[in-house]
């Protein structure tokens, strides 16, 4: 990525995702209307530069389909919660955002016609030309897929060119730098190196999709205030998933 001033920005239309866990602020549960208006407000300083943004949110702080199967239920029933739990996300988002004067739209890959568009690739595409943030929520409608994989997914189909992970530490580590003093942080990984030493970026599913559509994904810190912004315009602290800028 080049380096350049905070008007001018490396790329034209992004993906962001972030986890359903970034919205609930200090709390253990549910959604923190503060920290939801915090990240909308990072999303406008970028949107207002005339970066092009796709969204896709988690639902973990609702509800994990992984870890209700994992208490019992049945693993498909688990994972529609999962989706709808990620809706719920989209929302309290297009909320916060549309409060900032972002004209946004929640498109679902599950049809739910009263609360959010239907997934039609070329309506979505035609969102963004016209500088709506477009959030897509319910995964990819599917069991079994996560919300990385769905947001690699989707990203590739908008033609975006590159997906932002905003996480909780400034890129990829080779070990949990919460838990491990020596962590050493990347600069720069290959999608196969992420894949082999299991880094915890994103999904192998994910990973692989990005990888066979050369999709680099830049991982930085969400609680990092300016950090989407400064890191579109060349600055601040990431690693690029990839092969080479």
């Amino acid at each position: 990525m080049s380096e350049g001033s905070t008007e001018k920005t490396a790329f034209k239309r992004v993906m962001l995702k972030i986890s359903g866990e970034a919205l609930m602020g200090d709390q253990g549960f549910g959604l923190h209307p503060p920290t939801v208006e915090r990240i909308a407000r990072e999303v406008k300083s970028v949107h207002d530069q005339g970066v092009e943004i796709c969204m896709v949110i988690g639902g973990g702080n609702i509800f994990r389909g992984l870890a209700g199967s994992a208490q019992g239920m049945e693993r498909t029933t688990a994972d529609y919660m999962g989706m709808l739990a990620t809706v719920m996300n989209a929302l309290a988002m297009q909320s916060a955002l549309e409060g900032l004067g972002v004209f946004t739209r929640v498109i679902s890959a599950i049809r739910m016609d009263e609360v959010a568009e239907p997934y039609i690739r070329r309506r979505a595409v035609r969102h963004l030309e016209k500088k709506r943030v477009c959030i897509f929520a319910a995964g990819t409608g599917n069991p079994y897929f996560t919300t990385d994989t769905a947001a690699t997914l989707r990203a590739n189909e908008m033609a975006c060119e590159a997906i932002f992970k905003g996480t909780k530490v400034d890129g990829v580590y080779d070990k949990d730098p919460v838990k491990h003093d020596d962590a050493v942080r990347y600069d720069t990984v290959s999608y196969d190196d992420c894949l082999a030493k299991n880094l915890k970026v994103m999904d192998a599913s994910a990973i692989a999709l990005a990888r066979d559509n050369n999709l680099p994904i830049i991982v930085f810190s969400l609680d990092e205030p300016g950090g989407f912004r400064g890191i579109l315009a060349g600055s601040g602290t990431f690693t690029w998933v990839g092969e080479g800028k």
